[in-house]
């Protein structure tokens, strides 16, 4: 694709936004809502339409070759981003519930269900690619160093002496022609019997033209069906009802997409590179030809306001001080006098703040008294005036929103760039930009260099008073210096004397720090629930598919990690619980967050952590790792498995050895010491969520997410991946039957069978003998399925008690 299909994308999202940024910030204050119906459509039809801005902000970032141009559209997809968590927080409060189905809106907006799914910024991982490698290569030093296996790194090859090899292939070598011996004499052996029993009845040989007409006919059968079959098979790829045979395979068009990408993100670098240069250059450029003219004029400026002054007051002014922005409020569109009448006026301000301040202190107990007593009253009135509805609540996005659609709207919108053919940075707006800057620097020095004048002017026409005001004014900049220093109370640092890279090798040595297996969330496969919103108009609760947990993981787990700015304002989420049976995808799901976020992975498991860092004091010093690594290489997820154990009603005895309640009371501790900057996520996952405490377990974890087995839809979509990547295009297989058949097992039930049937040896003999679905069954039926009634739990007992709490 070109620069200019880039640029338009982004001028139709930024379209797009601005009619959205209309409606959401009217100039009249909308009333409260009343309807829950209408207002559940209203935040949807938002949340809808800043995810299609979203999907089209994403793709420009990501190709857009313009550094300049990069930072406004960075901007303004981290606060759609942000946006987007909004919306799904006013949902869930709304609804009372974590899914939401948008069945009638993709039918108003003309869309499908595929524009509901949430891209990934690539930049989370693409901006920090030498860091992860580098993370990645030193974990692996460790691991290696310490005898621990890498599960990435290939075994290798024992050693095999010239004799050994020999002797192998001596063996491997007899033991072909042994069978090829057998299968030679096996047809000898049949062709004998044959010949015996055709003596014995006595048959006779047919005449050859009758014996070539027979053959005639089997041939023609045979090749007659094989052409239906094929004419069949092309009818069917026509309609759109089977997939091509070349399906799978990459074509052209996607091969040179895919190198187009490639070339265009060495764009990027290269042109970040020259813009930084640039950057550089040019300002050094504007200091020595531009800094004298600009000094000059300054001097100039202010010489010509102290002369006014003089004359409309009568005496020359006081400075303003580099905190009440110095020269700049001198400049700001105002007369001498509005200038010298406001200085006064902050003078006369101080000298009454002081007097006021004995009185005040003497008045408090009195006005505390009336305060209380008018408490009540006031606070009625507000609610009685207050009208009853749904309010949105204020946003932290729009704000951002709104400035980066008046930069695009300013600068860019009608910005002639026919010149700029290769897409490289603009001197011209790196000029404005570092013209200021060299202007404030020179203001700075200006400033210090007229008060000296301003002092010298002062003192030759009034020595005497000069002087006094010059003694108050000093001894007011110094009050001012006492009562800037405040004291911050400080976290005790329990590993003072020790690096990060020393407690890094540490978490890693004691398996702590762990690393993520290589997963993303599209490997993830799931299907899109067609029956959400038929269910709840028939008043009841559909089971979650796959897609929509998908979903949901990106929103709560990977856009806060991976965007910082979108993580201080978003609505945050500490912990999150992934209940299922097992065999869904839990860990797998946590693992695919690591990698699309580039996160460090430790494990609090309570059998991982048995035995490790004994004692009270243990325990709060590997906490206390384990936060501070956390913090340092943000972002970080504190993985705890088989999170019910930490909240058993009553341990077990064979498990009290473990101490599996070993966290359960500084884990809470450990979540509020998670600040709003520290992108940490505690992320559980239990299989047995039945044998916890519910209220504690509620209170630690506030997003639960069930994670069922999978429905018809994304069984199939299921099988046809899994069989897919092994096979191109296998048409003889059932599908549906396949997906029918497995209802109540889980993915990992279906990987399996894959992997037990589709083995080198089967995949060889394809051609010849075709896959069916019967072949699956032998290893499905040695696998537990999971119930409806133990499904029905999880979504009963865990999350109604979820929402009652």
């Amino acid at each position: 694709m070109s620069h200019t299909f880039y640029n338009k994308i982004w001028v139709e999202a930024q379209q797009d936004l601005m009619q959205l940024l209309q409606q959401e910030m009217p100039d009249v204050p909308p009333k409260p809502e009343k309807d829950r119906m209408a207002v559940a459509q209203q935040l949807g039809t938002l949340y809808v339409r800043y995810l299609q801005i979203f999907h089209n902000l994403e793709l420009a970032y990501d190709q857009i070759t313009h550094p300049q141009k990069r930072r406004v559209v960075r901007l303004v997809l981290d606060g759609v981003m942000g946006r987007i968590l909004e919306l799904k927080d006013e949902l869930v409060e709304l609804e009372i519930s974590e899914f939401h189905y948008f069945d009638d809106i993709l039918q108003d907006l003309k869309l499908g269900p595929e524009s509901l799914e949430i891209p990934i910024p690539k930049y989370f991982i693409k901006e920090k690619m030498k860091v992860l490698k580098d993370r990645q290569r030193i974990l692996s030093q460790i691991l290696e160093r310490n005898g621990a296996k890498d599960t990435e790194v290939v075994k290798p090859l024992k050693p095999m002496s010239i004799d050994e090899a020999v002797r192998v292939i001596q063996v491997s070598e007899r033991a072909r022609q042994g069978r090829l011996r057998a299968k030679f004499m096996r047809e000898i052996h049949l062709e004998e019997k044959r010949e015996r029993m055709a003596k014995l009845q006595g048959e006779k040989v047919l005449d050859p033209h009758l014996a070539a007409q027979r053959i005639q006919t089997v041939w023609r059968g045979y090749s007659q069906r094989k052409k239906t079959k094929q004419q069949r098979e092309e009818e069917m790829i026509f309609l759109g009802m089977e997939p091509a045979t070349n399906f799978n395979k990459m074509s052209m068009a996607e091969t040179i997409a895919i190198k187009t990408e490639a070339l265009r993100t060495e764009l990027q670098e290269q042109y970040e590179a020259d813009f930084q240069n640039a950057l550089v250059q040019i300002k050094d450029s504007i200091r020595e030809t531009e800094g004298l003219d600009i000094k000059e004029t300054l001097q100039d400026q202010i010489r010509q306001w102290f002369i006014e002054c003089r004359h409309a007051t009568g005496k020359f002014p006081d400075f303003p001080d580099e905190e009440d922005g110095g020269s700049k409020a001198i400049f700001a569109q105002k007369t001498p006098e509005q200038v010298a009448a406001e200085l006064a006026a902050k003078e006369e301000a101080k000298d009454k703040k002081k007097k006021e301040k004995g009185k005040k202190e003497k008045g408090k107990k009195k006005g505390k008294k009336e305060k209380d007593k008018g408490k009540g009253k006031k606070g009625k009135g507000k609610e009685e005036e207050e009208e009853p509805g749904w309010k949105m609540n204020p946003s932290q996005f729009l704000p951002d929103l709104s400035s980066a659609n008046q930069t695009y709207e300013g600068v860019w919108r009608n910005r002639n760039e026919s010149w700029n053919l290769h897409q490289t940075h603009d001197s011209e707006l790196i000029k404005e930009n570092k013209r200021k800057e060299v202007e404030e620097e020179i203001r700075i020095q200006v400033d210090e260099l007229m008060r000296q004048e301003l002092q010298n002017l002062k003192l030759a026409v009034d020595r005497d008073k000069n002087k006094k005001k010059g003694k108050k004014g000093g001894k007011k900049k110094k009050k001012g210096k006492k009562s800037g220093k405040r004291k911050k109370k400080k976290e005790k640092d329990l590993t003072p004397d020790r690096t990060i890279d020393s407690l890094y090798e540490e978490l890693v040595t004691e398996g702590l720090l762990i690393k993520p297996k290589p997963v993303k969330l599209s490997d993830f496969i799931g299907e899109y629930s067609y029956l959400g919103t038929t269910l709840r108009q028939a008043d009841i609760e559909p089971m979650p598919s796959l897609s929509d947990v998908k979903q949901l993981l990106v929103l709560y787990g990977v856009l806060p990690l991976g965007c910082e700015s979108v993580h201080e304002k978003a609505p945050q989420v500490k912990a999150l619980l992934l209940a299922g049976p097992a065999g869904v995808g839990k860990k797998m799901l946590v693992n695919a967050i690591c990698n699309e976020t580039g996160a460090n992975l430790f494990n609090l498991s309570p059998a991982h952590i048995s035995g490790k860092y004994p004692g009270k004091s243990g325990l709060q010093m590997m906490l206390h790792m384990v936060l501070k690594v956390a913090r340092q290489l943000q972002p970080s997820i504190i993985w705890i498995d088989e999170a019910e154990k930490m909240f058993y009603k009553k341990v077990p005895k064979t498990e009290k050895q473990l101490d599996p309640k070993r966290l359960k009371k500084d884990l809470p501790k450990l979540l509020k010491s998670i600040k709003s900057e520290d992108r940490i996520l505690v992320v559980g996952t239990t299989q047995r969520p039945f044998d916890a405490e519910v209220k504690p377990l509620t209170k630690v974890y506030k997003k639960i997410v069930l994670v069922p087995r999978p429905d018809y839809a994304a069984r199939l979509v299921l099988w046809k991946g899994l069989i897919s990547r092994r096979v191109d295009n296998p048409t003889s297989l059932n599908y549906s039957a396949l997906a029918k058949i497995t209802d109540g097992f889980t993915p990992v039930h279906m990987v399996q069978a894959v992997d037990m049937v589709l083995n080198e040896r089967r995949i060889s003999q394809l051609s010849q003998k075709p896959l069916t679905a019967a072949e699956f069954l032998g290893s499905l039926s040695r696998q537990e399925l999971v119930y409806k009634e133990e499904e029905e739990a999880f979504k009963v007992s865990v999350l109604s008690a979820l929402y009652k709490l």
